[in-house]
């Protein structure tokens, strides 16, 4: 199926979602996000599908949201039509979602790519939450999201004075996971998502969950659910097979 604002591709397990609006540095629209949803939720719903890859342009993930659509947006359509909200698919998508950021990742960009398991950075990579300079702020997690992941101190300079961060920064700050060349980028982020797809779906699933928990609840709350999902995996017959080929000195034939 083609779509007008995003481009897809599957192969191997894994499935790449590419921002796809260059005139518009990949701004952010409603019609993009109904695409988004959509392919997202089909993607859900397939067995085949073991991770995820969202990206953009060499030259942005994707420079904000499309203010020019924002800008007649009133109060009460917003709160009533949960503005923006249907973006959420990606952070509560059931399969491993990887964020290959090149370029700008500016507001809504910035809170897409936060919605991913990770982050991978091209070095030309550039982040910020520059809502406050048009009178608004974060809402898709810039606040939220953010802070959880660099901290108060840092997310506060991000949301009070608009400015961007380089990937330099970012992964110091703890916002990305690792920085390759841009004309790696694509590469490592696909050697990544087929590592994950190779290995047990209710391994990786339980593992995202526990790794998300951290976040949410107290660290006895935490340790509690890791240490059931961790019981829990030896009830099944990856974890057997997994035990025994490294005993074996074999590669594992995962199942689930």
């Amino acid at each position: 199926m083609s779509y007008e604002t995003i481009l897809t591709h599957v192969e191997e397990h894994v499935a790449t979602l590419t921002l796809n609006r260059p005139a518009a540095m990949n701004a952010l629209n409603r019609q993009m996000m109904l695409e988004v949803s959509e392919v997202m939720q089909n993607w859900d719903q397939d067995e085949s599908i073991r991770a995820i890859i969202i990206t953009g342009s060499d030259k942005a993930f994707a420079a904000g949201a499309d203010i020019k659509e924002m800008q007649s947006v009133e109060y009460l359509d917003a709160l009533q039509g949960d503005f923006l909200g249907e973006w959420e698919c990606i952070a509560n998508s059931s399969k491993p979602t990887i964020a290959a950021v090149a370029g700008y990742a500016l507001g809504g960009g910035c809170e897409v790519a936060m919605m991913c398991d990770f982050i991978l950075a091209a070095d030309n990579a550039r982040f910020g939450q520059p809502e406050v300079r048009i009178g608004t702020l974060p809402g898709l997690g810039g606040t939220q999201r953010l802070t959880r992941l660099v901290g108060k101190s840092k997310a506060m300079d991000m949301c009070l004075t608009g400015r961007m961060m380089d990937a330099e920064e970012a992964e110091r700050a703890g916002l990305v996971s690792r920085i390759v060349p841009q004309a790696e980028l694509l590469d490592e982020a696909r050697k990544a998502a087929l590592q994950i797809a190779s290995f047990s779906a209710t391994a990786v699933q339980l593992a995202r969950e526990s790794v998300d928990a951290a976040l949410t609840t107290t660290l006895d709350q935490g340790l509690h659910l890791e240490r059931r999902s961790f019981f829990s995996l030896f009830g099944t017959e990856d974890q057997r097979e997994g035990m025994q080929a490294f005993i074996d000195k074999r590669t594992p034939d995962f199942k689930r």
